[in-house]
């Protein structure tokens, strides 16, 4: 894979080229390997979703995203935070039978500088009825940085999106919900 020069060129890049030339990077990255990670690591991967359940899709989402950590710090570009971003503040939505969801996560890409310059969207999608990630995870870029602009962004672009709950107040209506 050409990362690095690809990496050099984003690197040479400025404004919202740059963080698209970020996006087309991690894209390529993904569709190279999202389907190899699956498979090569496939009994691990299984063996944490029966342990842990959907943690298992972080364990995922780690391997695939390893090798762009990687090409990033030695390119001096740094996410905030890891990819593919902040479960906490994270949206998902799906089916009812909870086998087609979609996860939204985002981090900030800051540059050898530490200048911000915008944002990447990880679009997962994944089944809680089994371990499978049904289909490639997308990317979106954005030069919104900022929780608050990166969500009311997201939500002009998706209304599924503007009308889930971010992980932590979905995760306390299901705490009340037991009680």
């Amino acid at each position: 894979m050409r990362s690095i020069n690809l990496l050099q060129t984003v690197l040479d890049e400025s404004g919202e080229a740059r963080i698209k030339s970020i996006a087309r990077y991690i894209e390529e990255h993904i569709s190279s390997n999202w389907e190899t990670v699956l498979v090569d690591h496939r009994d691990k991967l299984q063996k944490a979703y029966g342990e842990a359940g959907d943690m298992a899709y972080g364990t995922y989402l780690n391997l695939l995203f390893l090798p762009v950590h990687r090409q990033f710090k030695e390119a001096g570009l740094n996410p905030e935070p890891r990819f593919p971003g902040d479960f906490d503040i994270s949206r998902e939505w799906g089916n009812e039978q909870q086998d087609n969801q979609q996860r939204w996560m985002w981090s900030t890409i800051y540059g050898p500088h530490q200048e911000p310059i915008g944002t990447i969207v990880t679009v997962v999608y994944h089944d809680h009825t089994q371990f499978q990630v049904p289909r490639q995870p997308e990317i979106l870029a954005l030069k919104e940085v900022g929780k608050e602009a990166v969500v009311e962004s997201l939500s002009a672009l998706s209304p599924e999106f503007a009308r889930a709950l971010e992980f932590t107040a979905e995760y306390e209506l299901y705490l009340q919900s037991l009680e």
